[in-house]
């Protein structure tokens, strides 16, 4: 995880999640997501796997890269070619890729949707940050921290 700053003295730790999801007649499935340390790795992840979609389409899809292992999406069968044509202008977009950078780096999620009008199929390539300190401090204001002590019985 990356330490941020977060105002004066104080430091915030981030973490970066990103997932591809596809939507199908109102149910949602979930193809294949990692956490990350940081978003350079995560926008890295989603090019990547918005290229494999996108190639796979007509074609097998190539196996996962060794740094990744498994965790790369399951792949999606597309009807037609627009989907995986705005996944390509996606991943090669300098512009796109620096706009989810800025999300990301300001705490907003980077997400982008293609549709596959033919069967009204939605994939979503996103990320997102995920303040781990500032969710530990705000759940311990709600609920004090009380320290477990083992004691022997004896």
């Amino acid at each position: 995880m990356k330490a941020a700053p977060s105002g004066p003295g104080r430091v915030r730790v981030l973490d970066y999640v990103a997932a591809v999801t596809v939507t199908a007649g109102g149910q949602a499935l979930r193809l294949g997501g990692v956490a990350l340390p940081n978003r350079r790795l995560v926008l890295r992840w989603l090019r990547r796997q918005a290229l494999r979609l996108a190639d796979a389409h007509g074609h097998h899809l190539s196996p996962p890269a060794p740094w990744l292992g498994a965790r790369d999406a399951r792949p999606v069968t597309f009807h037609g070619s627009d989907a995986p044509e705005a996944l390509r202008a996606w991943a090669g977009d300098h512009g796109s890729q620096d706009h989810a950078m800025s999300a990301l780096e300001s705490g907003r999620p980077a997400l982008l949707t293609v549709v596959d009008p033919f069967v009204g199929l939605r994939v979503t390539l996103g990320a997102w940050p995920v303040d781990l300190c500032g969710w530990v401090t705000a759940a311990s204001a709600s609920r004090p921290y009380t320290p477990r002590t083992e004691t022997e019985e004896g």
